[in-house]
């Protein structure tokens, strides 16, 4: 079964996705995690879960060393808690991940070539004798789709940045056109949104007279989000981009005291935020935010890209 799904074409959901699928036909088990190494922010992200339908990914995140999860994969080495799970002085309890339900605890490291890639944990709600043979087997798998996992990352963070390099040379082509303004803009969003994965996009250009943001294009059909108050120079997150003239990042709005409206975050369902100006030579003249569903952690590639596509913007606003 890791033959054939190593050997698979896979992308990295659909890969984690047969990994959980095997080893919950394997073991018994309640259910199965698995963790990848973010190397860059180093950090273990939950990437895939038994749960089909699970709220937690992407937002679970581990110190190297941190909890027991942290620990297996600093170490490298495999943790077993038959029992009391929640009494190990490595343990770290998550509210949404009710950790402290499971009695025992099994974290298997998953490496290649000895470099660390991600961990795998199993877990049971009634005390459990793991046997050292599926011990054993469970650590030599992961070794195994180590090299498949590392594969397929590199593979996605390919397609992501052939996808990138696209969208500037599409908003080039489009701000020669001979569209308008607005579906300049528009267009704009709309293909930004989809290569950052945003759940909100939006262009938010200055007005002068006033020294207010007023949002200009956006790819969402949300009118609470549309009908948000204008901001004034300086003010909330936005403002304070304008005013600043540097790229912002914030991990959760919903819980930045600096962002004005978290009653429309939480409602929109968005988190994560990146606010980069748009720059006229040395005049700052408008934002891009990009919003995301689920904490994110931006690399500085996407701010790089994000403020690309905002100085392009800029020329097509100038040229207006």
């Amino acid at each position: 079964e890791v033959a054939k799904d190593i050997s698979s074409n896979l992308g990295l959901r659909e890969l984690l996705g047969r990994i959980v699928t095997m080893i919950m036909n394997f073991v018994t088990a309640d259910s199965c995690l698995i963790y990848l190494y973010d190397k860059q922010n180093d950090e273990l992200i939950l990437k895939a879960s038994s749960r089909p339908k699970d709220e937690t990914l992407g937002r679970i995140k581990l110190k190297l060393g941190e909890g027991v999860t942290g620990w297996a994969a600093k170490e490298k080495r495999p943790v077993i808690l038959p029992k009391e799970a929640y009494r190990d002085q490595r343990f770290k309890t998550f509210t949404d991940l009710e950790e402290d339900k499971y009695e025992s605890f099994l974290s298997i490291p998953i490496l290649s070539k000895d470099e660390i890639i991600g961990v795998m944990n199993i877990r049971n709600m009634a005390e459990h004798h793991y046997p050292d043979a599926q011990i054993k087997l469970l650590f030599t798998v992961g070794r195994y789709i180590g090299s498949a996992i590392h594969n397929a990352v590199i593979y996605e963070e390919v397609v992501k940045k052939a996808k990138q390099l696209d969208l500037l040379s599409e908003v080039s082509r489009t701000i020669v056109s001979d569209y308008y303004l607005k579906e300049i803009l528009q267009l704009i969003v709309t293909m930004t949104a989809e290569v950052m994965d945003s759940k909100i996009c939006s262009i938010m250009l200055l007005d002068e007279k006033r020294e207010e943001l007023v949002i200009a294009a956006t790819q969402s059909l949300s009118q609470k989000y549309v009908n948000k108050p204008n901001l004034r120079v300086g003010q909330s997150i936005s403002g304070k981009v304008l005013l600043e003239k540097r790229p912002i990042v914030v991990r959760d709005v919903t819980r930045e005291p600096r962002y004005m409206y978290p009653d429309v975050a939480r409602k929109e369902g968005i988190v994560s935020l990146v606010s980069v100006p748009m720059m006229v030579k040395d005049r700052a003249i408008g934002v891009i935010n990009s919003y995301t569903k689920t904490e994110h952690t931006f690399r500085q590639e996407e701010i790089d890209i994000l403020q690309a596509v905002a100085n392009q913007a800029a020329v097509a606003v100038g040229r207006a």
